[in-house]
C-alpha cells in the first residue's frame, strides 16, 4: 500500500453512530486527543432509528409521569430477557448506572420527557415519550417484577433517532474530536500482536459530494425500496473504488470498533442465520460485518452471531392485543401482548415466518376508530394495509379459515379455548394477560396475514445481535483463549452486548451508549491510571 497520507491521534474509533461518539466523547472529555472514522457521514442505523434509550431504576422522566421503578426491579425484569448474554454482574452495573446514563445523556442536550403513553404500542405518538417498550405487562413478567415503563423516547418529532445523533454529533464537535467522514476503515495496523491503528481508503475534493448525496439518498428511501438501495449504494462504492486515497491513522492508545453489525451482508446472514430471510435490513450499507472482520483478523473472537432480532409488532392499534395469533394450523403462536421480537422470534423459529392475527368486527370497528389517535405516519400505513389488503373475512371461523388456507379444525379449537377462558374469567390459554382477554364473537370473523415477507407497507425490521467477544469490565476484544488484543476494543452492535440474546426496544441504543462510554473511558485511562491493555 503507497501510503500518501498519516494521521496519529490518542484513540482512534470506527463508525460514528451512538456508540462511536459516545467513546469519542468519553474519552476526548479525559483528555485523549481522537480521530473518529465513518464510511459515509455519520448517523449509522442510530439516526434511523426511533430514539428510544432502554433506562430505569427511577430516572427523572420515570419519576416525573409518577412511575415507581427500582434497579432492583430493572435487573429482574432484564434478567429474563436477557440470560446470559453478559453476565449478572454487568447486567447489575448497568441497571444501577441506567438513572445516571440517562442525565449523562441529558446533559449533553438529549431531551427526554416523563409524559407516559396510555396505552400499550410498538412506538408512541408525538404526544407521548415514555412507555412500555419490552414485555414488561406481559403474561410471566409480571411475576418476576412488577411492570414499568422504561422505554425513554427521544423527545422529537417523527422517528426520533436523527435528534438523538444529531446531539452526539453536536457533543463530538464541540470537544474537538477530528471527523473523517467518507473515509472507509480496510484494515487493522498491528505492531506484533499489539493494534496501533488503521489503514484507510479516504476520499477528498469533488467526489466527497457525490458519495454522500448517494450514501444518503441510499439508507432513505432505499431503505424501503431495496432494488433503489443496492443501485445507489454500488454507485457510491464505486466512486470509493476510483477515487479513494489511502491513509494511515496511528492510535497511540487503541482503536474501537464501533460500526454497527451485519444485516446488511447477505452472505454472513446465510451462514449464520439462515432462517432470518424476508425482512427488512434496519440499518445502513455500512452494517455490513466489516468491523466485525476487521476484529477477527486481527485475532478476535466471535459469539451469538445466530442471533437476530425481527419485529413483528401488531400494534397500534392496541385492539389487536385482543386478537388471536395463529399459525398455519391454526394453533396459538404466543401471547399476543409479548414484545414484537418476541413474536418474530416465535414465528420464524417455530412457525415458518407465517402467522395471522383472528378478530371479529367489534375488535376490527376498534382498530379503525383508534388508528387516528394511537399512530405515527408509518404506523397509520400499517394498520390500514394490515385492515385493507392483508385481511381476509368469512361469515363463520371456517370460512375464514379456507379463505386465508390454514387448517379450519385447529382453528375452531383454538378459538373454542381461547373463549371459553375469556368468557370464565380464567387464565387465558396462552398466558395473555386478563386486560388484554375478549372473548371474539361476532362475525364476520377475519384473519389479518402477519407474516413476515418482505412488504413495503408492512414490512419486518431485522437487526444482527452478535459481534466480537469483548471483556466486559473494558470493552477489549477477546481471543478465542479469553486473552484481550492489545489496544482494540469493540462496542455498539460490532459486540457482543446486553441485547445479544434478545432485544426491546430502546435496549440496542441503551448498549450502544453503555458500552461506547466503557470504550472511550478505558482507553483513554479514566478507570485506571494506566492505558488498558
Amino acid at each position: 500500500m503507497d501510503l500518501r497520507d498519516e494521521l496519529t491521534a490518542d484513540v482512534v474509533i470506527v463508525g460514528f453512530g451512538a456508540a462511536g461518539a459516545c467513546a469519542a466523547i468519553e474519552a476526548a472529555r479525559a483528555g485523549a486527543e481522537v480521530v473518529l472514522i465513518d464510511r459515509f457521514a455519520g448517523g449509522g442505523a442510530t439516526a434511523l432509528s426511533g430514539g428510544v434509550v432502554y433506562a430505569g431504576g427511577g430516572t427523572e422522566y420515570q419519576r416525573a409521569a409518577g412511575v415507581d421503578d427500582t434497579p432492583d426491579a430493572m435487573f429482574a425484569y432484564l434478567s429474563q430477557e436477557i440470560g446470559d448474554a453478559v453476565s449478572p454482574r454487568t447486567l447489575r452495573r448497568f441497571c444501577d448506572e441506567s438513572a445516571a446514563m440517562v442525565a449523562w445523556l441529558a446533559e449533553l442536550g438529549v431531551p427526554f420527557e416523563g409524559s407516559l403513553c396510555p396505552y400499550k404500542t410498538s412506538y408512541p405518538s408525538d404526544r407521548h415519550y415514555l412507555y412500555f417498550s419490552g414485555s414488561e405487562a406481559s403474561g410471566g413478567f409480571r411475576d418476576v417484577a412488577p411492570p414499568v415503563p422504561r422505554g425513554h423516547r427521544v423527545r422529537a418529532p417523527g422517528t426520533s433517532g436523527k435528534a438523538l445523533f444529531a446531539h452526539l454529533a453536536a457533543a463530538v464537535e464541540s470537544l474537538g474530536v477530528r471527523v473523517l467522514t467518507q473515509t472507509t476503515a480496510q484494515q487493522l495496523v498491528l505492531d506484533g500482536e499489539r493494534v496501533v491503528g488503521v489503514d484507510c481508503a479516504a476520499l477528498s475534493g469533488a467526489p466527497v459530494a457525490a458519495h454522500r448525496a448517494l450514501s444518503r439518498y441510499a439508507t432513505k428511501p432505499g431503505l424501503y425500496v431495496p432494488p433503489l438501495r443496492r443501485l445507489l449504494h454500488g454507485r457510491a462504492a464505486a466512486i470509493e473504488r476510483r477515487s479513494a486515497r489511502p491513509l494511515r491513522v496511528r492510535a497511540r492508545q487503541g482503536v474501537v470498533l464501533a460500526a454497527g453489525g451485519f444485516v446488511a451482508d447477505r452472505a454472513m446472514l446465510r451462514a449464520h442465520a439462515p432462517a432470518y430471510r424476508g425482512g427488512l435490513p434496519l440499518g445502513t450499507a455500512g452494517d455490513d460485518g466489516s468491523a466485525i472482520r476487521l476484529g477477527v483478523a486481527a485475532g478476535g473472537a466471535t459469539a451469538r452471531l445466530d442471533s437476530v432480532s425481527a419485529w413483528r409488532f401488531i400494534t397500534p392499534p392496541s385492539a389487536f392485543l385482543s386478537a388471536v395469533l395463529v399459525g398455519p394450523d391454526g394453533r396459538r403462536i404466543c401471547d399476543e401482548s409479548r414484545y414484537g421480537a418476541a413474536i418474530g422470534r416465535a414465528m420464524i423459529e417455530e412457525h415458518g415466518g407465517r402467522g395471522w392475527l383472528l378478530v371479529d368486527a367489534p375488535l376490527v370497528a376498534e382498530a379503525r376508530q383508534q388508528l387516528h389517535d394511537q399512530t405515527v405516519w408509518f404506523q397509520r400505513m400499517q394498520a390500514r394495509h394490515m385492515l385493507g389488503a392483508l385481511r381476509v373475512s368469512g361469515s363463520t371461523v371456517e370460512d375464514v379459515a379456507r379463505a386465508a388456507g390454514l387448517d379450519a379444525v385447529g382453528l375452531r379449537a383454538t378459538l373454542t379455548a381461547h373463549n371459553d377462558a375469556a368468557r370464565a374469567g380464567a387464565p387465558d390459554p396462552a398466558g395473555k394477560p386478563a386486560e388484554f382477554v375478549r372473548p371474539l364473537l361476532t362475525p364476520p370473523f377475519s384473519l389479518i396475514d402477519v407474516s413476515v415477507r418482505p412488504s413495503r407497507f408492512y414490512p419486518c425490521p431485522m437487526l444482527t445481535l452478535g459481534g466480537l467477544v469483548v471483556d466486559e469490565d473494558t470493552g477489549a476484544v477477546l481471543r478465542a483463549d479469553g486473552a484481550p488484543i492489545a489496544g482494540l476494543h469493540a462496542a455498539g452492535r460490532s459486540a457482543v452486548g446486553l441485547c445479544s440474546n434478545s432485544y426491546i426496544s430502546g435496549l440496542s441504543l441503551a448498549d450502544c451508549v453503555f458500552s461506547g462510554r466503557r470504550a472511550g473511558r478505558r482507553l483513554a485511562g479514566v478507570d485506571r491510571n494506566e492505558n488498558a491493555f
